[in-house]
């Protein structure tokens, strides 16, 4: 199977470090949704990144998706949640808050690389930055009551969406989110990318 898209989408990143963590070989094929457009979408028509293609030639689309259905693949002893209810209450909260901080960094990138200047909307960019601080927020909070990482725990799916987004955001919109008002996010990020999985998987 091949998974479309490039690394530096921290959706796509995430769906390649989940694959990789569930045991799924397949075949990463970094194509722009921008430069390689036409490429992308002679794939996928919608051109949607990630867009995993399976063997049979399905196309699968959205990274929480294409988990999903990769999880199932791997087996019942593979899980993306706990399944204990109250620990998956939790690991969905933060995969959550860790997507939407991801789609607001996304946002905020394409309005400044993709708008011109005079286009661009103040109070559009200052509510979307307010929803990406309010993310960071309980994340921060969250980590800072319960770590993600210790002694004998196992990287999960949550932990992955917490780092993955926390990476990208601070290679693209580190002015808006200033590492050091989050220390417990930058520290389990940084924990996270020396990981192997993590680094044979680069944003970059």
């Amino acid at each position: 199977m091949q998974l479309i898209g490039m690394l530096d989408s921290p959706f796509v990143r995430r769906a390649a470090i989940g694959l990789k963590l569930l045991g799924i070989p397949f075949e990463h094929r970094s194509i722009s949704v921008f430069s390689g457009f036409e490429q992308f979408q002679a794939l996928n028509p919608v051109v949607k990144a990630p867009t995993l293609i399976l063997d049979d030639g399905q196309v699968l689309m959205d990274s929480t998706l294409i988990l999903d259905y990769a999880e199932r693949l791997a087996g019942p002893s593979a899980a993306i949640f706990p399944a204990d209810l109250a620990k998956r209450a939790r690991a969905v909260r933060l995969t959550g808050l860790a997507l939407a901080a991801s789609e607001k960094a996304v946002q905020i990138v394409y309005e400044r690389k993709l708008r011109p200047t005079d286009k661009l909307h103040q109070p559009w960019l200052d509510r979307v930055r307010g929803q990406l601080r309010s993310a960071y927020d309980a994340l921060e909070k969250d980590l800072q009551a319960q770590p993600l990482h210790g002694a004998g725990q196992a990287l999960g799916h949550d932990g992955v969406a917490v780092a993955v987004a926390w990476s990208f955001t601070q290679m693209m919109v580190s002015d808006v989110v200033p590492a050091a008002d989050y220390p417990c996010v930058q520290a389990f990020s940084a924990h996270c990318e020396q990981l192997p999985v993590f680094r044979e998987t680069p944003a970059t």
